[in-house]
This record gives structure tokens, C-alpha cells and sequence, in this order.
């Protein structure tokens, strides 16, 4: 078995491949300001820590020396460097003046580490030439650990070799003031070997120290880094909500825009959680979104001569000319406070009152219509068109909502919509034709009044409802109508005000990331913000800072919710072979210190120590085997052996495992107290006690190495306590209670068992029992190693909050973002989605011409409007849109409006197969290129033209399945306890085909529509169509033929504008099946099979 290297997550935790992140995204500069803020805030810690040390160590040197005049010079001396060094340290507060004078962090650290080393060394020093009182030092581990912890120098280099520095001033000083008065020969071999042991433990000290400067820059990297991918992600998932509300807010009111927000997200989720379940097919679950408005006026106006010009104008110039028109009564519209609902060819309506309630909304229509009326006779003379417009205006109530679950769009529904399009089509060219209902509403106008047409006195509609109606010619005037003047319009797209509403600029973005990189927390808490907190119990959610804190406990820095604290221990540690590094070097050091103080080496020191060796020396190799074969392959591919396979596996298996990665750490631990118990069962307490008694009667040199030395064993649990505290991954509870445990077993070690050999050791102060100096020594630094670890812990729970929380946010911006794709695909085809947002983007009009379209309109009949047939309805639209479902193959079916009852689709709008296409051609990424890309994968249209002709059979059996869909409702709906008049719905079906105009025209609203030809045919053959039956025109007869499907002629009809035309219906049999031509059925069988294909 071979394998390749796979290293991805061990350099995401590399300090170089960080760095390199960091400037490549360009937030090298605020993460270093950032830096600049974590190092006043650990200098403030170190202030802190000082004091408390100071403070505490002076303390007892009051209450236990016997001479207390002899240390008063050493009180003075560390109560005056601590002045000194916070009046030093405190000119790292000042920010800006840090950041200008980066030298500004070397000096003051460099002057705080000499005044305190002066300061150990100096009193030692004056105690032995003025009291001739030995003492050993006492802040050289404190210093050592604390310049790398809390000093504020940037980088590993500097505080490593201020750290060096520090250790060979202590060295020198050990073996010339102190072991020199011991008068130890140099010249012997075991003398001059101890001065190794110490160098050993200094270098451990300053390895535990560039460990933790290490692994912090590392945590910290990697928590910026996620902070301003979280940032970032936060800004995205704010535009992307931005964009779903304006989309869904084009198409829909604001009122009903959010349960229609909920449910797409609600169906996403719901699809995510089952897989198997298409979005479309939950949509019986889907909630009805209608409302009532009972006080509106609706206007329905139609363009007057429009079937004329269908024929005569070319593509560019039809399209054109509507687009100009509805964005001119768009504009109008929206000054006139009315909402355009949608338009269907030439018919265009909207609703007054609809959003807000407006008492003037019957006025508000009247004088938009009187604006319509003017606006389309200016582009009628101004483009040489015979071009007007009927107006119909009519008050009362209606609902308003949305139907079924595909290409959602907003519209009306009631009696008084219907009177509305019914006063409209019985109206007069130029004139409004309003009812009495709405005259009356409007309490104060100035118009002329004109009785109503001849033909709304004679509509069987309205003279069902006694509708009386008036007429107010275009010549009225109003105030509102002078001041409002139609300048030329432009283009007001709906990714415009996407760019200009939710797309922020790159200053907006800086802005923003700076800010948030200004709030992230620097530490656990601050004293003042932890005393609010406990006062008076606040928490501010928008702030970061308390946000990160209400989810972590204070002391001991685990998150309150269980889940979270479980997932962020079970995290692989790509850190671990630092970890295993830093245990080796100090076990090294361990060894080598024993070996240097042990009289004799005995057989359990050579089993011990080299079973610790050997076993931390495999842990090392296998760590560390992956890194050393990236160092060698950086570029990868190199096939490596299965030995080298299964290394990588051991170490990856090592890395996830947390019970894995708590076993090395018990195992390190177990092993360092291995080796000191070694040390300590050799030595023989009473028979030291004896001698040491002998030597003082006797007056001669005790054996220095009958026992150990108690300084070597604090110094070896100083080192323990570093390697317990800094390994990572290992849970912070667990570190402090083993650390603790350590700290226990030394303090009965040094008070109980070994307490004379430790009270006759080396002290640090005249009169100061030598194990209150242990004692303290060790209290401090586990202090300061519990502060740096405690700091430590908070990156990395902030690291890994920030990382859970940009999983959140990458989520619900894959949510939004499929909620935008889905409301988009709601309103525009597939093919145009991508188009429009790149075409309109610029200015452009985007349209289409096809060649052959085929073109269906469906009614439903019996169905009076009301809430409850609404209701019926939404379920049989959204039966209907199940059907398009399936209808999603080469031969595409796109819905392109519900007007009403009746349902409007097309088959054959294929980008590919259009012959025209807006746009500018010399945009890098330009409509035509795309176009020319997909007609080149479909160059079998080019060869077998009469496949386009099979879209006319593909509209045709959408058709029949919505048929049979109605049938299988009209079934199902008998079985209900309901009024049966309800479910009795029937439907007619027209069908036609031919050249149609596509495009995307208005100002406000984005609206996808077809024109053309065809598409009247189409709505012609819907209503003068017979129930049950689908009614084609000749061509589409001719065509279906072709494909074996049998066509009845059913006679001449009467078509408005076109006048009598002979009309066909489709052959459907009493199983709602095609009935074919049986000549031809074999010719048939063969266009199936190529359909199929």
C-alpha cells in the first residue's frame, strides 16, 4: 500500500504559512496593531503579577525573620524596582506612541529585566560583603518565564535572547559567587559537570518560554485570521439578506414578504435534512400567503392597437417601446404612490392603498391613469406610432397574495379586480373608465365627468353588480399631474439598487474589519469589566467582547454550553509535536541534571531514564516523521511506503484522539516524577540528618551529594510545572488540577519528608527559612504559569468560538445565498438569471427572439375568487407547478405568469436556440460569448431543424398532464366534507406557436414576459377555447400532426383582432391520453424516439 502526503491541516497551524495568510489578505498591518493591543494587555497583567509577587514575598519576610533590620534593605530594593519598573512599563499604555516607536517595547523590556536581575543579584551580593550571609537568587526562573510570557517584545528572536541573556548572567553568577564559596574545585570532574546541569535547566526554562511565544503567535494568527474570515462572512451574509429582501420585496410587499423568507428557508432546511426530497416536492407544505385589503382602488389599463404593432415592429424596436412605457409608468407609479402588480403583454395594473392605506387612494389611480394617457400619446407622437390606452378604475376590496410554488409573483384576486379589467375593456381609448364607487370616493377633485360607454352598460358582468360608470378624458388636468414631469427614463434595474443598497465599497469593508478587529478581546476579562459583571449583572450582545464572555465561564474558562466545550476539546491538536518537542528537551534536561547530583548511578536510574528517552524519543519520530517528509517533498506527489503510510496514520490517529492525547500527557507527567523519585529514594534522610549533625560537632565537610540538592529539585518541578500547564490540547481543568497536585506533593515533600534537608539549604534572604523561599519560588511560578495559560486558553476558545460561529455564518450564508437563487429562479428563467444580473447591471436591455415557441394558456373555470376558492386554487397551482417539475430536461418548460385563473407557460425559451440577444458586445464577459459557448453543444439543431418544431409536442403534453393533474384533484376533493361547488374546477387549454419576443422591461419590478404573435394566439385560443378541450391554431395543428398527434377541426372562430380563423382541438380520449393518427402512428413512433434521445 502506497500513499501520498497529505499536510493541509498541519501548515494551517504553521506560524510562516499564517503570516503569509495574513499578507496576502492584506491584515498584516491590524493584526500587528492588534498585537500592539495583547501587549498592553499583558503588560498590565505583568504589572499586576509583579506587585503581587512583590508584595507577597515581602510580606513574609516580615512575618518570619527574626531580624527583621537586615531585610528591610531587601524590601526597599524590590518595593523601589517596582516602581521603577511600572513607571517603565507604563509608557507601553501609550499606543500610538508604541506603534511610531517600535523600539520604544525593546528598551522598556530590556530596563525592567536588568533592574530586576540588579536587584536579585546586587542584595545577594551586599549580604555577603556586608553580613557575610549567603544567599542563592531567587527571580531567575520568575525573570526568565515572565520575558517571554508578559514582556512586551515582539517575535521569538528578541525575547530569546533577552531570555539567554538573563540565564548566562545567573550561570556566571552561580559558579562565582556561590559555588566558589563552597570552595568547590573546578579542577574535579563532578564540580565542574553541575555547571552543565544548571545550563540544562536555564535552556529547558527559555524552551518553555519560545514554546509558548511559539504556539501563541500561532493561536493568535489563526484566531485573527478567523476573525476576519468571520468578518468577512458577516458582511457577505448582511448583502446577501440585503439582496433576498429587495428581490423578494420586487415582486412582493413587505408584508408578506417574511413568511415567504421563512418558508424558502424552512423548505431548504427541510431538503437539507432529507435528501432524497426534492425543494418543489415539500410544496403541499407550503403556507398560503394571502391577505385582505378592504378599502383600495384598482387600475387596469391596455394598450390600444398593440396586436397591430405585434406584427409590424421588429423585435428590438417592440421590446424597446414596452420597456420605455412601463418604465414610464413605473416612475409614475411610484410617484403617485401605486404599486404596479404585474402586467400581462399590453394589459398593465396596480393597486392604490395596497401597502400603506391611503383615503385618497381612488384619486391617486385617477391621476396615474391621466398620467399613463398622456405619457403613452407623447411616445406615440414622438415615434410616429397610432398607439393609445385604455384606463379602468375601479374601488372596493380584494385579496392579494401569492400562488402555488414555482416563479412566486405577487397579485389580486376578487369581484372587484374582475370589475376593475371589465371597466377597463368596456372603457374608451384616452379616457378613464371609473366606477361610481370610485367618483364617490374621491371627495375633492376638479375633473370634467363624462357619462360612461354604451358597452359597460351592456357588459353582463358589470351589469350583474349595477356598476354605473363614468368617463374623465385625458384633456383633465390636475396639480399633481403639472408637477409631475416624466424626464427621459432610465434604466432602473434591480441589481442597481443591489449595488447601490448592499454591496459595500472596499473603503465601507475596511472600515468595518477595523472595527472589528478593534473589539476583539485581548484577554479573559479586564478587572473593571469583571467588577461591572458581578455589580450589576449587564451583558451587551452586540459588543463582541461581553459576547465572547456570556459564553465562557469566568474562572475556569470552559463554555457554558456542554456541547460546544465537548466539541472544542475533541479537536485534533496539529500542535502536538511541538508539545512532543518540548517533552523531550525537558526530559533530556531532567536526565541530565539527576545524572550530575547522583552519587552513584544505580540500575532503576538506568532503567528509568532510558525507557523515558527511548519512549519519548519514538513519540518525537513519529510527530515529527510527517513534517520532515514535507520539509523534503514541499511540492508533493511523492508516493511514500506503506511503512511511512502507516507513521502518517499513527500520528493523525495521535492527533485526533483526545483520550489518545490525555494518555502522552499522563505519561509525560508520571514520567518526570518517575525521574525525581528516582532521585529522591536514593536518599537516605536520617543517615543525612546524622552526618549533617557529625559535620557540625566535628567540625569537617559533609559529602555534598550523600542527598540531593533541594534547589535541583525545586528548579526540576519548576520545569514540571511548565511541561503540565503549556501542553496543548489538553483539557485547562485538567492541567490546573494536575499542576495543583504537583505543587501539593512538592509542599509535603519540603514540609514533611525531606523538610531538614530542605531547611538547611540554600535561603534567599538573611533569617528566611530556606523553605519559605521553595514554598514561594513555587507559588510564583505557578502563578505566573496559570496566568499565561489561562491567557492561552481564552485564544483558543476564542479561536475556536469564532471558527463555530464562521460555520454558522458560512451556513446561513449558503442559506441565503440558495434563497436568493431560489426567489431569482422564481422570477426569471434558469437561463436568464445569470444574464440579467450581468446585462442590466450595465444599463443594458436584455430581450430574446426566438423563431419557434410554444405557447400555452390555461384557465381554470367555476371559480369565484373568494378566500375559499383561493385556497383551492393555491393547491391546484402548486399541483400544477409539480408538473413543471418534470419538465425541466432539454425540451424546458418555463412558467412564465399565473394571471388570475389562468396559468401561462412556454416551452422552447432556450438561449441557445434564440436568434437574438441584447447586449454589448465588447464586454469582457459579453451575453453573445456565453450564447455562442451553448450553441456550439447544440449543432444538431442546425443539422435536424424540425426539432424545434418539437416543442410545439412538448407544450402540448405539459397541457394534457395539467389536465389529468385537475382530474386527479377534482377526484380527490370529492372525498372532502366540503361545499362540492368548490372542487368542481374545469379548465380550457389554448395553445399556438411560432416567433416569440422575450425580455425583462419596467422600471421597478423585475418582471420576465413574452411577446409576440404566438403568445396572442395562444391567449385567444384560452378564451374562446371550449372547457375540457385544448384549442390549437392551424400551425400548431400541422406541427402536432407531424408528431402522429391527432387534431380535430373544429371550425371557424371569431379572434379578436385577427378576425375568423379556423381552430382546432387537440385528440383526447376519455383516459386523457393523445388519440394519434393511425397512418402515420409508425412516423410518430420515430419523433418519440427522437424526442426521447
Amino acid at each position: 500500500m502506497q500513499c501520498e502526503l497529505d499536510y493541509t491541516n498541519e501548515r494551517r497551524w504553521e506560524g510562516s504559512y499564517l503570516k503569509k495568510k495574513c499578507m496576502e489578505i492584506g491584515v498584516e498591518d491590524e493584526y500587528n496593531l492588534y498585537q500592539s493591543r495583547l501587549r498592553s494587555y499583558y503588560t498590565g497583567v505583568y504589572i499586576l503579577l509583579h506587585w503581587i509577587v512583590i508584595l507577597v514575598h515581602s510580606l513574609f519576610l516580615l512575618a518570619t525573620c527574626e531580624e527583621t533590620h537586615l531585610i528591610y534593605i531587601d524590601i526597599f530594593a524590590y518595593v523601589l524596582g517596582s516602581v521603577l519598573i511600572t513607571a517603565v512599563m507604563w509608557i507601553n499604555f501609550e499606543e500610538e506612541l508604541v506603534i511610531r516607536r517600535v523600539c520604544v517595547m525593546y528598551v522598556t523590556s530590556v530596563i525592567t529585566v536588568l533592574i530586576l536581575v540588579i536587584i536579585d543579584i546586587i542584595t545577594n551580593m551586599y549580604h555577603y560583603h556586608k553580613h557575610d550571609w549567603v544567599t542563592g537568587s531567587f527571580y531567575d526562573t520568575y525573570i526568565i518565564l515572565t520575558t517571554y510570557m508578559f514582556l512586551p517584545i515582539p517575535h521569538i528572536l528578541p525575547p530569546l535572547a533577552l531570555g539567554s541573556t538573563v540565564s548566562c548572567l545567573y550561570v556566571c553568577y552561580y559558579f562565582y559567587y556561590v559555588a566558589a564559596l563552597f570552595r568547590n574545585d573546578f579542577s574535579n570532574a563532578r564540580n565542574f559537570n553541575k555547571m552543565w546541569a544548571e545550563v540544562s535547566h536555564h535552556i529547558s526554562l527559555n524552551m518553555l518560554g519560545v514554546f509558548f511565544r511559539i504556539s501563541r503567535e500561532i493561536v493568535v494568527r489563526s484566531s485573527f485570521l478567523d476573525r476576519h474570515q468571520y468578518v468577512m462572512e458577516d458582511i457577505s451574509l448582511r448583502n446577501a439578506r440585503a439582496q433576498e429582501k429587495i428581490f423578494l420585496h420586487s415582486i412582493l410587499p413587505q408584508q408578506i414578504a417574511q413568511p415567504i423568507q421563512d418558508d424558502i428557508r424552512n423548505r431548504i432546511a427541510m431538503a437539507e435534512k432529507h435528501r432524497d426530497v426534492h425543494i418543489v416536492s415539500m410544496a403541499r407544505d407550503r403556507l398560503m400567503s394571502i391577505q385582505t385589503h378592504p378599502d383600495v382602488s384598482i387600475l387596469y389599463a391596455d394598450i390600444v392597437n398593440y396586436t397591430q404593432l405585434t406584427t409590424t415592429l421588429t423585435v428590438k424596436h417592440l421590446v424597446t417601446l414596452l420597456h420605455n412605457l412601463y418604465a414610464r409608468f413605473d416612475k409614475a407609479a411610484s410617484h403617485f404612490t401605486v404599486q404596479r402588480i404585474k402586467f400581462l403583454g399590453d394589459c398593465y395594473y396596480c393597486v392604490a392603498g395596497l401597502t400603506v392605506p391611503d383615503p385618497d387612494h381612488a384619486k391617486c389611480c385617477v391621476d396615474l391613469g391621466l398620467c399613463m394617457i398622456n405619457q403613452i400619446q407623447q411616445v406615440g407622437i414622438s415615434q410616429n406610432l397610432d398607439i393609445d390606452i385604455r384606463v379602468g378604475v375601479h374601488s372596493g376590496s380584494l385579496f392579494a397574495g401569492v400562488l402555488g410554488a414555482a416563479k412566486l409573483q405577487y397579485d389580486i384576486w376578487g369581484t372587484d379586480v374582475t370589475i376593475a379589467n371589465r371597466l377597463e375593456a368596456t372603457g374608451m381609448a384616452g379616457h378613464i373608465h371609473l366606477s361610481a364607487r370610485t367618483l364617490n370616493s374621491m371627495t375633492d377633485h376638479s375633473y370634467t365627468i363624462l357619462p360612461g360607454t354604451v358597452a359597460a352598460t351592456e357588459d353582463p358582468y358589470l351589469m350583474k353588480y349595477k356598476i354605473v360608470t363614468f368617463l374623465i378624458a385625458a384633456t383633465t388636468t390636475t396639480d399633481e399631474i403639472s408637477e409631475y414631469e416624466s424626464d427621459e427614463v432610465e434604466t432602473l434595474s434591480l441589481s442597481l439598487q443591489l449595488s447601490a443598497k448592499s454591496h459595500m465599497s472596499v473603503g465601507t469593508y475596511t472600515v468595518e474589519l477595523h472595527n472589528e478587529f478593534k473589539q476583539m478581546p485581548v484577554g479573559p476579562m479586564g478587572f473593571r469589566s469583571w467588577l461591572k459583571r458581578i455589580c450589576y449583572s449587564r451583558k451587551d450582545d452586540d459588543n463582541s467582547t461581553d459576547h465572547a464572555f456570556s459564553s465562557i465561564r469566568f474562572y475556569f474558562l470552559d463554555f457554558i454550553d456542554p456541547r460546544m466545550e465537548h466539541a472544542f476539546l475533541r479537536q485534533p491538536d496539529y500542535m502536538l509535536k511541538y508539545s512532543i518537542l518540548l517533552a523531550w528537551i525537558i526530559c533530556t534536561s531532567l536526565i541530565v541534571i539527576e545524572m550530575v547530583y547522583q552519587r552513584t548511578i544505580s540500575n532503576t536510574y538506568v532503567f528509568v531514564s532510558s525507557g523515558a528517552m527511548l519512549s519519548f524519543t519514538i513519540l518525537l519520530f513519529i510527530t515529527w516523521y510527517k513534517k520532515i517528509c514535507f520539509w523534503r517533498y514541499p511540492e508533493g506527489g511523492h508516493t511514500y511506503s506503506i511503512i511511512s503510510c502507516l507513521i502518517f496514520r499513527i500520528a493523525e490517529n495521535i492527533q485526533r484522539s483526545l483520550i489518545k492525547r490525555v494518555a502522552i500527557y499522563m505519561f509525560t507527567v508520571t514520567t518526570y516524577f518517575g525521574i525525581i523519585s528516582v532521585m529522591l529514594m536514593e536518599c537516605n534522610v536520617d543517615e543525612y540528618q546524622m552526618l549533617h549533625i557529625e559535620s557540625k560537632i566535628y567540625l569537617y565537610e559533609p559529602e555534598p551529594n550523600m542527598c540531593f540538592q533541594p534547589w535541583v529539585l525545586t528548579n526540576m518541578i519548576c520545569l514540571i510545572m511548565g511541561m503540565s500547564l503549556i501542553f496543548s490540547r489538553i483539557p485547562f481543568v485538567m492541567k490546573l488540577m494536575v499542576t495543583l497536585l504537583e505543587v501539593i506533593i512538592y509542599m509535603v515533600l519540603i514540609f514533611y519528608q525531606f523538610n531538614y534537608i530542605v531547611h538547611h539549604s540554600l535561603s534567599t534572604n538573611p533569617y528566611f527559612l530556606a523553605e519559605y523561599s521553595h514554598c514561594i519560588l513555587i507559588l510564583i511560578t505557578f502563578l505566573s504559569l496559570c496566568l499565561m495559560e489561562r491567557q492561552t486558553e481564552f485564544n483558543d476558545k476564542m479561536n475556536f468560538k469564532w471558527r463555530a460561529e464562521l460555520k454558522k455564518k458560512q451556513k446561513a450564508g449558503s442559506l441565503a445565498d440558495q434563497s436568493i437563487s431560489i426567489l431569482l429562479h422564481n422570477i426569471l428563467p434558469a437561463h436568464v438569471v445569470n444574464i440579467y444580473l450581468s446585462s442590466l447591471a450595465k444599463h443594458e436591455l436584455y430581450y430574446e427572439d426566438y423563431s419557434m415557441v410554444g405557447v400555452m394558456f390555461a384557465t381554470l373555470m367555476n371559480f369565484q375568487l373568494d378566500l375559499s376558492s383561493l385556497r383551492v386554487l393555491n393547491e391546484i397551482i402548486t399541483e400544477f407547478d409539480n408538473v413543471l417539475s418534470y419538465y425541466k430536461d432539454d425540451y424546458l418548460v418555463e412558467k412564465i405568469k399565473i394571471v388570475g385563473c389562468t396559468y401561462m407557460a412556454a416551452c422552447g425559451l432556450d438561449i441557445r436556440l434564440s436568434s437574438t440577444i441584447s447586449g454589448r458586445r465588447s464586454t469582457r464577459s459579453s451575453i453573445a460569448q456565453e450564447v455562442a459557448r451553448a450553441r456550439r453543444t447544440l449543432q444538431f439543431y442546425e443539422q435536424h431543424g424540425h426539432k424545434k418544431e418539437d416543442v410545439v409536442f412538448v407544450i402540448t403534453a405539459f397541457a394534457l398532464d395539467l389536465i389529468r393533474s385537475l382530474y386527479m384533484c377534482n377526484s380527490n376533493y370529492k372525498n372532502l366534507p366540503c361545499d362540492r361547488e368548490l372542487f368542481s374546477a374545469k379548465m380550457r387549454v389554448g395553445i399556438s406557436s411560432g416567433e416569440v419576443m422575450a425580455g425583462v422591461v419596467g422600471a421597478s419590478q423585475v418582471h420576465y414576459d413574452i411577446w409576440g404573435n404566438a403568445v396572442n394566439m395562444a391567449s385567444r385560443m384560452d378564451s374562446t377555447g371550449v372547457v375540457g378541450h385544448i384549442q390549437v391554431t392551424d400551425e400548431t395543428a400541422t406541427i402536432l400532426r407531424k408528431c402522429g398527434i391527432k387534431c380535430d377541426f373544429r371550425g371557424l372562430t371569431f379572434v379578436k383582432g385577427r378576425g375568423i380563423l379556423p381552430t382546432y382541438f387537440v385528440g383526447i380520449d376519455d383516459h386523457y391520453n393523445f388519440q394519434y393518427i393511425e397512418e402515420d402512428e409508425g412516423s410518430f413512433q420515430v419523433n418519440v424516439h427522437n424526442l426521447s434521445d
